[in-house]
Protein backbone atom coordinates (compact mmCIF):
# COMPACT_ATOMS: atom_id res chain seq x y z
CA UNK A 1 0.00 0.00 0.00
CA UNK A 2 1.43 3.37 -1.01
CA UNK A 3 2.08 5.82 1.83
CA UNK A 4 1.56 9.58 1.78
CA UNK A 5 5.33 10.03 1.51
CA UNK A 6 5.38 7.74 -1.53
CA UNK A 7 2.57 9.77 -3.09
CA UNK A 8 4.40 13.05 -2.49
CA UNK A 9 7.54 11.66 -4.08
CA UNK A 10 5.57 10.42 -7.10
CA UNK A 11 3.95 13.83 -7.54
CA UNK A 12 7.33 15.56 -7.47
CA UNK A 13 8.74 13.18 -10.04
CA UNK A 14 5.64 13.55 -12.27
CA UNK A 15 5.88 17.32 -12.14
CA UNK A 16 9.55 17.23 -13.11
CA UNK A 17 10.77 18.52 -9.77
CA UNK A 18 13.64 16.91 -7.96
CA UNK A 19 12.93 15.71 -4.47
CA UNK A 20 14.43 17.94 -1.82
CA UNK A 21 17.23 16.12 -0.03
CA UNK A 22 17.01 16.87 3.67
CA UNK A 23 20.34 17.75 5.26
CA UNK A 24 21.41 15.93 8.36
CA UNK A 25 19.47 16.98 11.49
CA UNK A 26 17.44 19.71 9.78
CA UNK A 27 14.76 19.20 12.42
CA UNK A 28 17.25 19.94 15.19
CA UNK A 29 18.43 23.03 13.33
CA UNK A 30 14.87 24.33 12.94
CA UNK A 31 14.25 23.83 16.65
CA UNK A 32 17.51 25.59 17.49
CA UNK A 33 16.50 28.62 15.40
CA UNK A 34 13.04 28.67 16.96
CA UNK A 35 14.25 28.47 20.55
CA UNK A 36 17.03 31.01 20.03
CA UNK A 37 14.34 33.51 19.00
CA UNK A 38 12.04 32.48 21.88
CA UNK A 39 9.33 31.43 19.41
CA UNK A 40 6.65 28.84 20.07
CA UNK A 41 5.47 26.43 17.41
CA UNK A 42 2.42 28.67 17.03
CA UNK A 43 4.68 31.69 16.41
CA UNK A 44 6.54 29.83 13.66
CA UNK A 45 3.25 28.55 12.24
CA UNK A 46 1.93 32.10 11.92
CA UNK A 47 5.16 33.29 10.34
CA UNK A 48 5.46 30.49 7.80
CA UNK A 49 1.91 29.32 7.16
CA UNK A 50 2.88 25.77 8.07
CA UNK A 51 0.67 23.88 10.51
CA UNK A 52 1.94 23.41 14.05
CA UNK A 53 1.63 19.66 13.67
CA UNK A 54 3.78 19.79 10.53
CA UNK A 55 6.44 21.86 12.27
CA UNK A 56 6.45 19.49 15.24
CA UNK A 57 6.91 16.50 12.94
CA UNK A 58 9.77 18.24 11.11
CA UNK A 59 11.52 19.08 14.40
CA UNK A 60 11.14 15.50 15.62
CA UNK A 61 12.35 14.04 12.30
CA UNK A 62 9.03 12.35 11.71
CA UNK A 63 8.72 13.84 8.21
CA UNK A 64 11.07 15.45 5.72
CA UNK A 65 10.07 18.95 4.63
CA UNK A 66 9.17 19.38 0.99
CA UNK A 67 10.86 22.01 -1.15
CA UNK A 68 7.78 24.19 -0.73
CA UNK A 69 7.95 23.86 3.07
CA UNK A 70 11.61 24.82 3.09
CA UNK A 71 10.80 27.93 1.02
CA UNK A 72 8.10 28.89 3.54
CA UNK A 73 10.52 28.40 6.44
CA UNK A 74 13.17 30.57 4.83
CA UNK A 75 10.74 33.35 3.97
CA UNK A 76 8.76 33.27 7.21
CA UNK A 77 11.76 33.10 9.54
CA UNK A 78 13.73 35.74 7.66
CA UNK A 79 16.75 33.52 7.04
CA UNK A 80 18.54 32.24 3.98
CA UNK A 81 19.06 28.64 2.90
CA UNK A 82 22.66 28.33 4.22
CA UNK A 83 21.46 29.40 7.67
CA UNK A 84 18.80 26.69 7.66
CA UNK A 85 21.27 24.07 6.44
CA UNK A 86 23.95 24.93 8.99
CA UNK A 87 24.37 21.96 11.35
CA UNK A 88 23.02 22.65 14.85
CA UNK A 89 25.55 23.56 17.49
CA UNK A 90 26.59 20.69 19.74
CA UNK A 91 24.95 20.87 23.14
CA UNK A 92 27.26 22.04 25.87
CA UNK A 93 27.43 19.97 29.02
CA UNK A 94 28.00 21.70 32.36
CA UNK A 95 31.09 20.28 34.00
CA UNK A 96 30.14 21.56 37.43
CA UNK A 97 33.69 22.64 38.26
CA UNK A 98 34.58 24.85 41.18
CA UNK A 99 37.76 25.93 42.95
CA UNK A 100 37.63 27.55 46.38
CA UNK A 101 40.40 29.90 47.48
CA UNK A 102 40.40 30.76 51.18
CA UNK A 103 41.72 34.11 52.37
CA UNK A 104 45.50 34.18 52.00
CA UNK A 105 45.67 30.81 50.26
CA UNK A 106 46.16 32.06 46.71
CA UNK A 107 49.35 31.38 44.79
CA UNK A 108 51.82 34.19 45.47
CA UNK A 109 53.73 35.86 42.61
CA UNK A 110 55.69 38.87 43.89
CA UNK A 111 57.37 41.29 41.46
CA UNK A 112 59.32 44.51 42.05
CA UNK A 113 56.15 46.60 41.47
CA UNK A 114 53.28 44.26 42.35
CA UNK A 115 52.53 41.44 44.74
CA UNK A 116 50.10 39.17 42.89
CA UNK A 117 47.98 36.50 44.51
CA UNK A 118 46.46 34.15 41.93
CA UNK A 119 42.95 32.99 42.86
CA UNK A 120 41.33 29.70 41.80
CA UNK A 121 44.82 28.76 40.68
CA UNK A 122 44.29 25.00 40.97
CA UNK A 123 41.57 25.00 38.28
CA UNK A 124 43.16 24.19 34.91
CA UNK A 125 41.93 25.24 31.46
CA UNK A 126 39.78 28.12 32.71
CA UNK A 127 38.82 31.02 30.47
CA UNK A 128 39.40 33.72 33.09
CA UNK A 129 42.35 34.40 35.35
CA UNK A 130 41.36 36.11 38.64
CA UNK A 131 43.98 37.58 40.92
CA UNK A 132 44.37 40.06 43.76
CA UNK A 133 47.24 42.51 43.63
CA UNK A 134 48.96 44.67 46.21
CA UNK A 135 50.31 47.63 44.24
CA UNK A 136 53.79 48.39 45.60
CA UNK A 137 54.90 50.82 42.89
CA UNK A 138 54.82 54.50 43.84
CA UNK A 139 55.99 55.97 40.56
CA UNK A 140 55.58 55.14 36.89
CA UNK A 141 59.37 55.36 36.63
CA UNK A 142 59.62 52.08 38.53
CA UNK A 143 58.39 50.25 35.40
CA UNK A 144 61.03 49.42 32.81
CA UNK A 145 58.34 48.92 30.17
CA UNK A 146 54.58 48.76 29.74
CA UNK A 147 52.73 45.79 31.18
CA UNK A 148 50.77 44.10 28.40
CA UNK A 149 49.25 40.68 27.74
CA UNK A 150 46.71 39.15 25.38
CA UNK A 151 43.00 39.41 26.10
CA UNK A 152 40.93 41.81 28.18
CA UNK A 153 40.99 42.80 31.84
CA UNK A 154 38.48 43.89 34.46
CA UNK A 155 39.93 45.72 37.47
CA UNK A 156 38.33 46.89 40.72
CA UNK A 157 40.01 48.80 43.54
CA UNK A 158 39.47 47.01 46.85
CA UNK A 159 41.50 49.33 49.05
CA UNK A 160 43.41 52.60 48.64
CA UNK A 161 43.84 54.76 45.54
CA UNK A 162 45.73 54.09 42.31
CA UNK A 163 46.74 55.82 39.14
CA UNK A 164 46.09 53.70 36.09
CA UNK A 165 48.56 54.54 33.32
CA UNK A 166 47.53 53.36 29.85
CA UNK A 167 49.31 53.64 26.53
CA UNK A 168 46.73 55.78 24.73
CA UNK A 169 45.13 57.78 27.55
CA UNK A 170 46.02 60.22 30.30
CA UNK A 171 46.59 58.66 33.76
CA UNK A 172 43.30 57.90 35.51
CA UNK A 173 42.82 58.01 39.27
CA UNK A 174 40.72 55.20 40.74
CA UNK A 175 39.63 54.91 44.34
CA UNK A 176 37.97 52.31 46.55
CA UNK A 177 35.08 50.67 44.69
CA UNK A 178 35.94 52.10 41.27
CA UNK A 179 36.29 49.61 38.41
CA UNK A 180 37.41 49.64 34.80
CA UNK A 181 37.46 47.25 31.83
CA UNK A 182 40.16 47.56 29.18
CA UNK A 183 42.05 45.79 26.43
CA UNK A 184 45.08 44.37 28.20
CA UNK A 185 47.25 44.19 25.08
CA UNK A 186 47.31 47.98 25.45
CA UNK A 187 50.28 48.97 27.59
CA UNK A 188 49.24 49.67 31.19
CA UNK A 189 50.66 50.09 34.70
CA UNK A 190 49.30 50.69 38.21
CA UNK A 191 50.77 53.02 40.81
CA UNK A 192 49.60 53.45 44.42
CA UNK A 193 48.88 57.06 45.39
CA UNK A 194 47.33 56.48 48.85
CA UNK A 195 49.21 56.36 52.15
CA UNK A 196 49.21 52.57 52.19
CA UNK A 197 49.68 50.22 49.25
CA UNK A 198 46.51 49.88 47.22
CA UNK A 199 44.83 46.51 46.68
CA UNK A 200 43.01 45.66 43.46
CA UNK A 201 41.09 42.68 42.13
CA UNK A 202 41.67 41.83 38.47
CA UNK A 203 40.06 39.30 36.14
CA UNK A 204 41.82 38.66 32.83
CA UNK A 205 40.53 36.73 29.87
CA UNK A 206 42.85 34.44 28.00
CA UNK A 207 43.91 35.67 24.58
CA UNK A 208 43.20 33.61 21.45
CA UNK A 209 46.77 32.33 21.40
CA UNK A 210 46.96 31.61 25.11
Amino acid sequence: MATQTDSDAALRIASGRKAFVEPLRLGDRLKEIRLSNHWTLEDVSQRTGLARSTLSKIENDQISPTFSAVQKLIGGLGIDLPQLLTPPKPQSHTLGRRDLTRVGEGQQHPTPTYEHELLSWQLAQKRMIPFKTIVRARSFDEFQEWVRHDGEEFLMVLDGDILLYTEFYEPLRLTHGDSIYFDSDMGHALVSVSESDAVVLSVCTRGENA
